[in-house]
C-alpha cells in the first residue's frame, strides 16, 4: 500500500480480498471496465467483494467517459472557431480514460484489486 495519496498513486488493495473470490470473478472484474458491460458485475456478482471493487472502478470510469463526451460535444458545437482546440483536449482525455480502462482490465485479469490513478478513490458502490 502507498503511504501518500497523490493524484497518480495506485493503491493496491489485493490483500483485502479473498484469493478464491478473485479467481472466480476475474471475468466480472474485466467486464467492469468495458463501457455498459459494467452493469453485468453490478447485477450478476453482487456477493463478490472483488467484482464489486472493480464494478465501482468501472462505473466511475464510465461516468467520466460519458461526462467528458457530453461536455466536449457541447463545447465543440457551440464554439466552432476554437473547437479544434477542445477537440484535441477531448481526444487526450479519451486516450487517458482508455489507459485507465486497460490498467483496470490488467489488474482484474491478474486477480489484483488496484485503485485506478486519479479516479480510484471515488466510491459509488458499497
Amino acid at each position: 500500500m502507498a503511504d501518500s495519496k497523490g493524484l497518480f498513486t495506485i493503491t493496491d488493495r489485493t490483500a483485502e480480498f479473498d484469493k478464491e473470490d478473485a479467481q472466480q470473478n476475474k471475468v466480472m472484474g474485466i467486464l467492469a471496465y468495458i463501457g455498459i458491460l459494467v452493469l453485468v458485475p453490478i447485477f450478476a456478482a453482487k456477493d463478490s467483494k472483488f467484482a464489486r471493487f472493480h464494478a465501482n472502478q468501472g462505473l466511475v470510469l464510465a461516468i467520466f467517459e460519458v461526462a467528458s463526451y457530453l461536455i466536449f460535444s457541447v463545447i465543440l458545437s457551440m464554439i466552432p472557431k476554437i473547437g479544434w482546440l477542445f477537440g484535441v483536449i477531448g481526444w487526450i482525455i479519451s486516450v487517458g480514460l482508455l489507459v485507465l480502462a486497460v490498467l483496470g482490465i490488467v489488474a482484474a485479469a491478474r486477480g489484483q484489486a488496484k485503485e485506478l490513478p486519479i479516479i480510484g478513490q471515488i466510491k459509488i458502490l458499497k
